[in-house]
């Protein structure tokens, strides 16, 4: 069933189409607002405000069948995710851990030899650091791309703006990238 159907008979009252809708959406938005707060409690928080405010909508009546479920739910989660944003701003408290791997311990990387994993590793990590030091908007275009393969339509809606700024944001990004590559002298070479 397509999501307009699926909307249509949450709204006559059939409380398992919205589940079928949230299995649906549920992995991808919460991999989305992850990854952008880096905060895993604030995380699961937005990801069911982002919900409780889809099912109320819902229930409205509000929302506009348009065949772009995944999208308007997703422009939900970003517009609550620059709402803590702003809240944190006017707080001054940002939180920036980093996730490191241990890839001597870890049985995905029993075939290569220790040096390959670890270079593989650190080149991730690098990558990653350098996502990690972006503008806010050109880090989320990054990760909407490359790690949930959104197209840059679907960028484009999520995030309220034109397909050309989505575009000029993610190419700003990569110039951004390669010109902290060349000044922090960074090799990115995977094995």
């Amino acid at each position: 069933m397509t999501d307009d159907m699926l909307v249509g008979l949450y709204s006559s009252g059939n409380a398992k189409a919205f589940d079928v809708l949230l299995d649906r959406y549920k992995d991808k938005l919460y991999a989305y607002i992850s990854f952008v707060v880096r905060d895993t409690q604030l995380a699961e928080d937005i990801f069911q405000e982002t919900f409780l405010k889809a099912i109320v909508t819902l229930q409205k009546g509000s929302y506009s069948s348009n065949g772009k479920f995944g999208a308007w739910i997703t422009r939900i989660a970003h517009n609550l995710i620059m709402d803590s944003f702003r809240q944190d701003r006017s707080e001054n408290t940002v939180s920036r851990e980093s996730d490191e791997r241990d890839c001597l311990n870890d049985s995905r990387f029993s075939d290569p030899t220790v040096e390959d994993c670890m270079i593989n590793d650190q080149t991730l990590a690098d990558v990653r650091a350098l996502v990690d030091m972006l503008p806010d908007n050109q880090r989320e275009v990054v990760f909407m791309r490359y790690y949930q393969d959104m197209s840059f339509n679907e960028i484009a809606i999520a995030t309220g703006v034109s397909i050309n700024t989505a575009l000029g944001r993610m190419r700003y990004a990569i110039l951004n990238m390669r010109r902290m590559v060349t000044q922090k002298n960074v090799s990115l070479n995977l094995l």
